[in-house]
């Protein structure tokens, strides 16, 4: 009798994340994740679920990645404005240097997949974690007087994370650098 081929569903769901990341929901089929996750077909259906169930997983170890780093980037000791103003160079900066387009998988799962209500949960439980982790920052700028009183942070942090994602999604055309570098310029000057 063979033994069980054991494998770390962590290490699969991270390969799976990157390939969906990189293909697209639709353009990946089950073929390129047995190849990528170097498992069959029955141990992912077995682990995971079918195409969707792991699609949805890989987006939802995604956004939690990217809370994470959200997190680190906005609790570094000092100025939250300049934690803010440094988050928004990040963007810009990944963005330009994803040498695959790849964009951004919440961004790209909105667009791919508009009509599917498990998608939308985590898409929309991403952008929600970084407007209030934003907002949050900024509410700490503006009590220190880095930032005015009368600016409102939750709207600010709701125009962060559009610019965000039009930042990823305008870093996979030819204009890349001078829409991005033209629109973190403006957003810098609304942030100072």
């Amino acid at each position: 009798m063979g033994r069980t081929k054991q494998f770390d569903p962590d290490v699969a769901l991270r390969a799976a994340m990157e390939l969906f990341w990189r293909k697209g929901y639709e353009a990946t089929s089950m073929r390129d994740l047995v190849e990528c996750l170097g498992l069959g077909q029955g141990s992912i259906y077995g682990a995971f679920g079918g195409k969707r169930e792991l699609y949805l997983k890989a987006v939802e170890r995604y956004v939690e990645d990217a809370r994470e780093s959200l997190v680190t980037r906005l609790s570094t000791p000092g100025s939250p404005l300049e934690a803010v103003r440094g988050l928004v160079r990040y963007y810009a900066e990944t963005a330009l240097s994803d040498a695959e387009r790849r964009g951004c998988l919440l961004t790209n799962t909105a667009v791919e997949l508009p009509a599917d209500e498990g998608a939308g949960r985590h898409v929309e439980s991403g952008m929600e974690a970084m407007e209030v982790l934003i907002a949050a920052t900024l509410t700490r700028a503006r009590a220190a007087g880095e930032l005015p009183a009368d600016r409102d942070p939750v709207a600010l942090a709701r125009f962060l994370v559009t610019l965000f994602q039009g930042i990823r999604v305008m870093a996979k055309t030819p204009l890349r650098r001078r829409f991005v570098e033209d629109s973190v310029e403006q957003a810098l000057a609304v942030l100072a």
